[in-house]
């Protein structure tokens, strides 16, 4: 049974979604005017972990990913580049696709909203808090009144009066209480804008996230995640404007928060400048090793970064890659052997399934992984029986589909092509060394495994045949 930890609770709660054998789930998606850091990785490799191992656990998952395209970062950044701020946001959400996607396996959402392609439903929410006396507009600006919200701070666990006690120096005297927050802004003159029954202006933060998740996921959903830094206070906004508007709770069931990457045990971020884009340590470390590296820290716990502890990585990766080419080569030379290491194989399974239904411990189910192929590799060293060691390869693909580290297809795919342009360079030198025996040698070895060489005027071209 799969226990999650919810931090609405602050407990390990069994996982029970709203409806059977489907999870509608919703992760706060990046605010897009800068590349995409190890911070933001950590977040979508861990939900991409948790996403894929529901759906190794039958469930049927619709997961819906926004990207905030508007916000005063994106227009303030555009200010200073001159830029469109809708073009710049589009520009680093294709960027982040780059990162993300494309270079660390984080799988395309289901929906993938963004703030400017739903106002519409943004102006409607805001007409309903409106209405039921949950919010109040000032010139143009419309504001959440957080008092009468009477569970406000239960996520946070902070009680109002204390949230009050702390408020910030130069709070906005228009507001009725200090923690008051935007859900609508007035526009100032040249920003980006839409109209709207309280004057031209944008969405507030906090309001694009209820909008969005009801409409793909309904007012009540299964899983809302996010990092840590978002408990408070987005994610506390997020379930008192939500419940508001549609009288509904709990807003979502079950809270999952993502622990910090830190750098000498302070979080990476922009705003401390201690952080390192996807991309610069994806110049020295392969994705897989990247991806290792941060599931192989609990999602919940703080997982500090260095250059050390992705060497670490590394290491550890080309154990399990090793193993893994180790079976591969050794099931078309296997024959009938000792078949009892097929109760290893189910036992393995077993434990690997165990750490993560406890809250997607990945930690414990990478330990009981190389348990299992420590004495896999001793298996191998034996007479391994060939039925049992499919078994085993399946367990290791079932593996990589859950955490994406492994990729052997799509390494070889990139491989072979640049063997065999070397295997037509070296026939090229030998050929112009006038050694035609080498020559017709790899052209004749070549075209046995299926490659066709073509001499042609422009170069040689090879093809499978």
């Amino acid at each position: 049974m799969l226990k999650v930890y919810n931090t609405l609770t602050r407990k390990k709660e069994k996982f029970v979604p709203r409806k059977k054998g489907k999870v509608g789930m919703y992760v706060c998606g990046p605010t897009v005017y800068d590349y995409c850091h190890l911070g933001h990785a950590r977040c979508y490799v861990a939900f991409d972990v948790i996403r894929k191992y529901l759906e190794y656990s039958k469930y049927k998952v619709k997961y819906v990913q926004n990207f905030t395209d508007v916000d005063d970062k994106i227009i303030n950044r555009a200010r200073e580049l001159k830029e469109n701020p809708l073009e710049l946001a589009q520009k680093f959400t294709d960027e982040y696709i780059k990162d993300m996607q494309d270079g660390l396996g984080v799988e395309k959402a289901d929906v993938h909203p963004k703030v400017s392609e739903h106002i519409a439903d943004i102006i409607k929410i805001v007409q309903t808090l409106v209405k039921k006396g949950f919010a109040y507009e000032v010139d143009g600006d419309v504001y959440y009144e957080v008092s009468k919200f009477k569970e406000y701070g239960k996520l946070s666990r902070q009680a109002l009066k204390d949230i009050q006690a702390g408020a910030r120096v130069g709070v906005d005297k228009r507001k009725k209480h200090p923690e008051d927050f935007a859900l609508w802004k007035k526009a100032k003159a040249g920003e980006i804008s839409w109209k709207s029954p309280w004057g031209k202006g944008r969405p507030g933060w906090h309001i694009e996230c209820s909008a969005m998740s009801s409409k793909y996921l309904g007012t009540q959903f299964d899983i809302h995640g996010g990092g840590r830094d978002l408990i408070f206070p987005h994610h506390e906004n997020e379930i008192a404007q939500s419940e508001a508007a549609s009288g509904k709770s709990p807003f979502s069931k079950y809270w999952i928060h993502n622990g910090f990457v830190t750098i000498d045990k302070e979080k990476m971020s922009k705003s401390l400048g201690n952080f390192f884009t996807i991309r610069d340590i994806l110049k020295k470390y392969d994705p897989e090793v990247v991806r290792y590296f941060l599931i192989s820290t609990h999602y919940r716990s703080p997982i500090d970064f260095s250059d050390e502890h992705l060497d670490g990585a590394k290491a550890s990766l080309e154990r399990l890659h090793n193993t893994y080419s180790l079976v591969e080569g050794a099931i078309p030379k296997a024959g009938p052997g000792d078949k009892k290491f097929a109760d290893e194989v189910k036992s393995a399974k077993q434990d690997f399934k165990k750490a993560m239904d406890d809250d997607f411990n990945t930690t414990v189910a990478l330990a009981c992984v190389f348990d299992f192929v420590r004495k896999l590799n001793k298996y191998l060293a034996d007479k391994p029986d060939k039925s049992t060691l499919k078994k085993a390869l399946k367990f290791l693909d079932e593996i990589d589909l859950i955490f994406g580290v492994l990729k052997k297809e799509d390494d070889m795919d990139e491989l072979v092509p640049k063997l065999l342009d070397l295997m037509v360079q070296i026939r090229e030198d030998a050929r112009k060394r006038k050694d035609f025996e080498v020559s017709d040698k790899i052209r004749d070895e070549l075209l046995k495994v299926g490659v066709q060489l073509e001499d042609q005027k422009d170069g040689v071209r090879w093809k499978r045949v």
